[in-house]
């Protein structure tokens, strides 16, 4: 490994519980020796990919991190990417995906793509508002957000869309702790009647979830075996959507 693949390979260790690495516990992580991590930290301080706090001695991330994440933003910006899972996610489960988007305390229709593979299908418009508590995506949202976001959410006026949309604060609660220990939400005709979709977060830089990733199909094309394949696909798109746009999963996200 050259030099400068041994010193950005340092900044792998850096993450929400570790913000800042001191040189023995950076050699320890790395397992190179303290006098090589010493030269190479000394070098990516001088580039600007790291500092030192003027109190410590430990290393954290530096502006030029934030410079370049500002540029990757710009140059592949979430729609972007987001339409790559799209069309893989349909190659996949032969359903209806699409992409929502969290803008203040709205959740926005981003993106969609069809699937070829069936005549019928589930239909999306983009720029629609979709609510939180009937959806999948919202849900999904809602599990990782903030205790003090969803409540905020949960204690407006919660419209009812079909004879199976939930509209009580309190049985929308309860369906947010399962969400959060297998990373995926699911709605059954909550928001469309005979829609069965099923989503998992998108997390943004601060671990926090910004939008979310979903498959829809009709209740009777969602079998045992597709519902099961959707969620391994959603789980693997949704970690890869959220590390190719710069975010970080929470600690509490399944692996």
């Amino acid at each position: 490994m050259g030099t400068v693949n041994k010193a950005l390979s340092l900044l792998q260790y850096f993450n929400h519980a570790r913000l800042e690495i001191g040189l023995t516990e950076m050699a320890g992580l790395s397992g190179v020796n303290k006098a090589t991590v010493y030269r190479l930290m000394r070098e990516l301080q001088a580039q600007g990919f790291v500092e030192q706090p003027p109190d410590s001695t430990a290393y954290r991330l530096g502006p030029e991190v934030l410079r370049l994440a500002a540029l990757r933003e710009a140059a592949v910006p979430l729609l972007t990417v987001a339409r790559e899972i799209l069309v893989r996610l349909c190659e996949a489960t032969g359903e209806t995906a699409h992409v929502t988007i969290l803008r203040g305390d709205k959740l926005l229709s981003l993106a969609h793509h069809y699937s070829a593979r069936h005549g019928s299908r589930v239909t999306m418009e983009d720029a629609s508002i979709l609510p939180f508590h009937a959806t999948a995506s919202g849900l999904a949202i809602l599990a990782f957000s903030d205790a003090s976001f969803a409540q905020d959410i949960l204690s407006l006026d919660l419209a009812t869309h079909t004879p199976d949309t939930l509209t009580d604060p309190d049985t929308v609660r309860d369906r947010l702790p399962p969400i959060r220990e297998t990373g995926i939400a699911e709605s059954i005709g909550g928001f469309e009647a005979d829609v069965h979709s099923l989503a998992s977060p998108i997390f943004g830089a601060d671990a926090r979830p910004v939008a979310a990733v979903a498959v829809a199909a009709p209740v009777g094309r969602m079998t045992r075996g597709l519902r099961e394949e959707t969620r391994v696909a959603l789980l693997e798109n949704a970690r890869d959507l959220t590390r190719r746009i710069g975010g970080f999963l929470p600690p509490s996200f399944p692996l």
